[in-house]
């Protein structure tokens, strides 16, 4: 049973061409110093979103991550001091349909400079029909490079898990970074690039790790890996929808049942910040053995971990769970 279907990957460098055209809050050139020290004062709303600022940033910015450390993002409500750090922000970065209240904030704020992710790597329908095959959810959605692409913000947030969307990000930030803060846009440029090089690289490490396996399909507790399936050739079954507080239906446990007997699953993975008891339960089921597959929505302890670290961690994971010769 295919619950997911691969998709043609994205062009990094196509996406990082248009990616400075295809940013939200196209104000004008700004050339303050910033109002922090000399810094920008830039507002992220989550752990992808600020990681890559502070890379691309260095010394030049002030990163406040409105989501901390160990927290859903999801589940993120701001407070009335958090919406005060919007309005003031030089910049915000953010990733539209993720979290409503972040999207709220910065419609309201009228913040000059905003990145929204989604323009730069627009989101695809995952969506889980209650069949449990992957289909459109009825909204408004055409055939594009990327599988169904919509106009509006629904859809996958889960972009950073491919990472040459995420590079096309990167290069989105790195240009609006320079834009604001034109005498440091060389070390803009230069971190951007880094950066880039080092995802590149990362991409790699998954095409190569993920070459050859015994199986292309992987079980997870939520939704969060489309982008990833897509980009390696997996196929993800997902317990969850892209929601992971959503309660799965009795013809989805089903689905999932035959699912991992037609295509030798071993393992039921589930995410550092969810509960594990229900991807613990369908294992027991199925009498399969369960493992971290982390989506990187947050990090616990980020001082010991970063985006890099832990998607290595997923790949030998992955590696692990699909049977890799």
């Amino acid at each position: 049973m295919r619950i997911h279907r691969p998709s043609p990957r994205i062009a990094l460098a196509a996406a990082a061409v248009t990616g400075a055209l295809l940013l939200s809050g196209c104000g004008g050139v700004s050339n303050a110093a910033g109002k922090d020290g000399g810094r920008l004062d830039v507002v992220a709303s989550f752990y992808p979103m600020e990681y890559l600022t502070r890379q691309i940033g260095g010394e030049h910015v002030k990163v406040t991550d409105l989501t901390a450390p160990g927290v859903e993002p999801h589940d993120l409500e701001l407070t009335a001091k958090q919406v005060a750090a919007v309005e003031r922000a030089d910049a915000v970065v953010y990733l539209k349909g993720l979290q409503p209240t972040v999207d709220k904030a910065v419609a309201q704020s009228h913040v000059e400079h905003a990145v929204d992710a989604t323009a730069v790597s627009p989101l695809v329908d995952h969506h889980l029909d209650e069949g449990g095959e992957e289909g459109a959810d009825g909204s408004e959605a055409h055939d594009g490079e990327h599988g169904h692409e919509h106009s509006g913000p629904a859809g996958d947030p889960h972009i950073w898990l491919d990472p040459t969307r995420y590079a096309a990000v990167a290069r989105a930030v790195g240009a609006r970074l320079a834009e604001i803060d034109p005498a440091n846009a060389a070390d803009y440029r230069h971190n951007t690039d880094d950066l880039v090089t080092r995802l590149t690289a990362l991409d790699q490490e998954f095409k190569d790790g993920l070459a050859n396996t015994g199986t292309r399909t992987f079980v997870t507790s939520h939704a969060a890996f489309g982008y990833l399936a897509d980009h390696y050739g997996l196929e993800q079954v997902a317990i969850n929808g892209v929601d992971p507080e959503a309660e799965p239906t009795p013809s989805r446990m089903a689905a999932i049942q035959r699912a991992a007997k037609e295509n030798g699953v071993t393992t039921v993975f589930f995410e550092a910040l969810v509960s594990p008891k229900l991807a613990e339960t369908v294992a027991a089921d199925l009498g399969l053995k369960t493992a971290v597959l982390d989506p990187l929505e947050g990090i616990k302890e980020p001082d010991r971990n970063d985006y890099f670290s832990v998607m290595r961690q997923n790949l030998t994971n992955l590696r692990a769970a699909l049977g890799t010769r």
